[in-house]
């Protein structure tokens, strides 16, 4: 599903996508992180021209969590040209996600 690359600084991966980056902030044991992985994956197959999806693990770069202010798991933060411009708490069905998603693509 998401792509896996190495960057040197987040701020480096959200200038180096010419589309909008949809963030997925979660942790491994968060119950409703795993849902939302499904329904991203579903997403990436249907948009993934039109948005790239990344995701990031809050237990593994708090600094990121803290510094986007990430209270809730999952936390789902669309970014444009590197500015957040859409933040989404919690679960969504794929048609939810995709209908947030496209008023901004």
């Amino acid at each position: 599903m998401a792509t896996k690359k190495q960057f040197s600084s987040f701020q480096d991966l959200l200038a180096s996508s010419d589309l909008p980056v949809l963030v997925d902030f979660y942790a491994t044991w968060c119950g409703p992180c795993q849902i939302m992985a499904k329904v991203l994956e579903q997403v990436n197959n249907q948009m993934k021209e039109q948005v790239k999806i990344v995701k990031i693990d809050t237990d593994k770069y708090p600094q990121l969590a803290s510094q986007h202010e990430i209270q809730a798991l999952p936390t789902l933060v669309l970014f444009k040209q590197g500015q957040p411009v859409e933040r989404i708490e919690g679960v969504l069905s794929i048609d939810q996600l995709l209908q947030r998603l496209k008023m901004f693509v």
